[in-house]
This record gives structure tokens, C-alpha cells and sequence, in this order.
């Protein structure tokens, strides 16, 4: 007998962790500009906090230069504040309703910063996904103890499920491993 059913909602949930973290490290400044720095600046807009991307354009027009083109003229001042909220270490220029950000070389401090930062992220998937293991692990005790599956069948998913964990949490590694060297690389 394989797996419960949810053995692909295992693996569904682990790729969801991965993806995540994925998407937090692409928005960690390298030395090059990408619009994906600006992913995490939320902005006051009409009375609540909204991500920027949903009132202005960003682009990248220079490797040292990001550009923020704001919809609303009104809004201009919000997403300038925004921005200088989020802590990333930016001095945006405003220009009519643009906004031109431009990129400092990183000092290593810096970098080191980033590195931590990405660390934090990479320990935040791997709990992430050492939580859909407790969940399917509890699963197959419970029904090993409903007497829905034997006790050879319950170790051997066990084991399927140990390993689909290792296998993440080493991609994880990975990734965190490319994304330091790329921090560090001057």
C-alpha cells in the first residue's frame, strides 16, 4: 500500500515553501537593479497599505537606476514614504510623477546584511516544510493506529516522506548557497 492520498499534497505543500522562498531572496539586492527589490514597500492608499505595485509601474531602465512611474499625481508623497519606509536602504528622486531610485554600490556590511537576511528566509522554508513532514507523519501514525495501514507500510512511507523532506531542505540549501555567492560576488 503507498501513501495516504495526500502524498502529492505533501510534495504540493513543500514546493509551495520553496516557491515562497524563491520569491523572498529574488527580492534581495544584489548590486543590479531588479524590480523585485520593491516587492516588499507597501504604500497608504486611500486608506489602507497597499503593495506598491498596485499604484505605479516599476522598471529598471539602467543596471543602477529603478523606476517608479506612480499612477495618481496624489500619490506621489505616499509611495516616496513608502519606500523610504521599507528599509531598504534607498533615496528615491522625485521627479513629477516619477520617482528615480538610485542604486549605491554595496559595502560589505552590506552584503553581509543581505546574507544574513537571506539566512533567515532559507530557515523560515525549512520550518515551513518541516511542518508538512510533522503533518504527514501524524497522519500515517494516525492511521496506522486507526488500523487503516500496517506498521511495515506506515515506516516505509515514513521513510518516503523523511526523504521527499531531505530532498527539500537540501534544494533550499542550494538556492541559499547561488544567492550568497551572488551577494558576495563584488
Amino acid at each position: 500500500m503507498a501513501l495516504p492520498i495526500e502524498h502529492k499534497e505533501l510534495k504540493r505543500r513543500m514546493d509551495g515553501a520553496i516557491t515562497s522562498f524563491k520569491t523572498d531572496i529574488a527580492a534581495l539586492r544584489t548590486g543590479r537593479a531588479s524590480s523585485n527589490v520593491l516587492d516588499p514597500v507597501q504604500v497608504e492608499a486611500y486608506g489602507s497599505r497597499v503593495p506598491l505595485n498596485q499604484v505605479a509601474n516599476v522598471s529598471v531602465p539602467e543596471p543602477r537606476m529603478i523606476s517608479v512611474s506612480v499612477w495618481d499625481k496624489q500619490m506621489v508623497g505616499a509611495v516616496e514614504r513608502g519606500i523610504r519606509e521599507a528599509n531598504l536602504g534607498f533615496n528615491p528622486i522625485i521627479d513629477g510623477q516619477n520617482l528615480r531610485i538610485p542604486l549605491p554600490e554595496l559595502n560589505e556590511e552590506r552584503r553581509r546584511d543581505l546574507v544574513k537576511v537571506a539566512h533567515t528566509y532559507a530557515e523560515n522554508a525549512r520550518v515551513a516544510i518541516r511542518h508538512v513532514r510533522r503533518d504527514g507523519m501524524d497522519s500515517l501514525k494516525k492511521a496506522e493506529k486507526d488500523g487503516d495501514i500496517s506498521q511495515d507500510d506506515s515506516r516505509r512511507d515514513s521513510d518516503k516522506v523523511q526523504k521527499m523532506t531531505d530532498e527539500m531542505i537540501s534544494e533550499i540549501d542550494r538556492l541559499l548557497a547561488e544567492k550568497e555567492k551572488e551577494i558576495m560576488q563584488v
